[in-house]
């Protein structure tokens, strides 16, 4: 349950928590070094505060993955399973939720969930303002850890909560600067925006960009759908290609785009790349003023009917390369079926596609008709 505390009241040690001026205490707490602490502080206190209590400590960030730890002489299956897997049982997650953990200003004492091993514990849930930064565990079966204790548990709380809220707060300026600068790349080729977001990441001085569709969790979002990164020798093949100088960010996003149009216009590619889209890419480059029909005049007659049916078999059979067999089996069609459609298309248009005549024009043709058609 939740500690209530007398009535006197000391100042909290810090401003970025509310754990300080919640506790009450008699202690006198120990003044905290003035600037932000870094990573080395938050573990030496952790160390500090276990050593001063004989019990194992822990903090974990929101999502329960550890950050800091010292173990003494007792743990529990639970610290285990976090420090080592980076798991926590449900059972243990019902609690934190039960218990409203993630909003408590104040300690509270966790009960015991044997069937998951999980022993009594103190939680600190560290908060800055609004924001939920993780939680301090100290196991304590015995309960030999009482309110003369708080103060020593609020400073380490308190040294965590200013590193995390401190690094949340450079990370969210580091994530506006880089959008920032992401929406100069996806306007147009930007040198300066390129070596910008170079030293901001601390990224190789001569970085390369590939683009992905579908996004990934590694890259950066820069459309709906698709994410770039960093070009790395190991990654498998992009969407966009080869790398491309981080300054041509759009021109991959281009390409990403063009290659997933194609790919929803029905095109068979041996890998869903930019490098491998063959003629497509007479497609892609085609003049926006150039119209299927310019092509062949075959394409618009057989467009306007109402059923798909004869520019579906047309396309199969041409991107078969004429496999009259496989045409039919891609549109799980009775040959006979198909041969009987292939008959009405050189009714309608003047070609035989069971021949090589013309073949290539009307190909081209149903291809640019489907790109263009294409919602991607």
């Amino acid at each position: 349950m939740p500690v209530t505390l007398g009535k006197e009241r000391k100042p909290s040690i810090g401003e970025h928590s509310k754990i300080g001026r919640l506790l009450q205490t008699g202690v006198e707490w120990p003044v905290y070094c003035r600037g932000v602490p870094d990573f080395r502080d938050v573990q030496s206190a952790v160390e500090s505060l276990a050593a001063e209590l004989s019990c194992s400590v822990l903090i974990e960030d929101p999502s329960h993955q550890p950050l800091w730890w010292s173990i003494a002489a007792v743990t529990d299956e639970v610290q285990r399973q976090t420090i080592l897997e980076r798991t926590v049982a449900s059972a243990g997650l019902e609690m934190v939720q039960r218990l409203r953990l993630p909003q408590s200003t104040i300690p509270v004492r966790t009960p015991e969930i044997p069937e998951i091993g999980m022993m009594e514990r103190w939680c600190l849930t560290l908060r800055s303002a609004a924001d939920h930064h993780g939680y301090l565990w100290i196991i304590d079966p015995e309960r030999t850890v009482g309110e003369e204790r708080f103060a020593e548990m609020a400073y380490c709380a308190e040294i965590a909560t200013s590193f995390l809220a401190h690094e949340q707060s450079t990370a969210t300026e580091r994530q506006r600067q880089r959008q920032v600068l992401l929406d100069r790349l996806l306007r147009g080729r930007d040198e300066e925006a390129a070596q910008a977001l170079i030293d901001l990441d601390r990224l190789p001085h001569d970085a390369e960009v590939v683009v992905r569709s579908p996004a990934t969790t590694r890259g950066w979002s820069v459309m709906p759908g698709m994410s770039a990164e960093v070009w790395s020798p190991a990654a498998p093949p992009a969407t966009s290609g080869a790398p491309l100088p981080l300054a041509d960010l759009q021109k991959a996003v281009l390409r990403t785009r063009a290659v997933t149009r194609v790919l929803a216009a029905g095109a068979l590619l041996s890998q869903p790349t930019w490098d491998h889209l063959g003629a497509w890419r007479l497609i892609v480059e085609a003049p926006a003023d150039l119209e299927p029909g310019d092509l062949h005049p075959g394409v618009p007659v057989l467009a306007r009917r109402a059923k798909p049916d004869l520019v579906n078999t047309a396309r199969a059979v041409l991107d078969h390369g004429g496999d009259v067999a496989a045409a039919a089996r891609s549109l799980h069609l009775h040959r006979t079926t198909l041969y009987y459609r292939l008959d009405r298309i050189a009714d309608l248009i003047g070609v035989d596609l069971r021949t090589r005549h013309a073949r290539t024009e009307l190909h081209l043709a149903l291809w640019l008709d489907a790109y263009r058609q294409a919602d991607t």
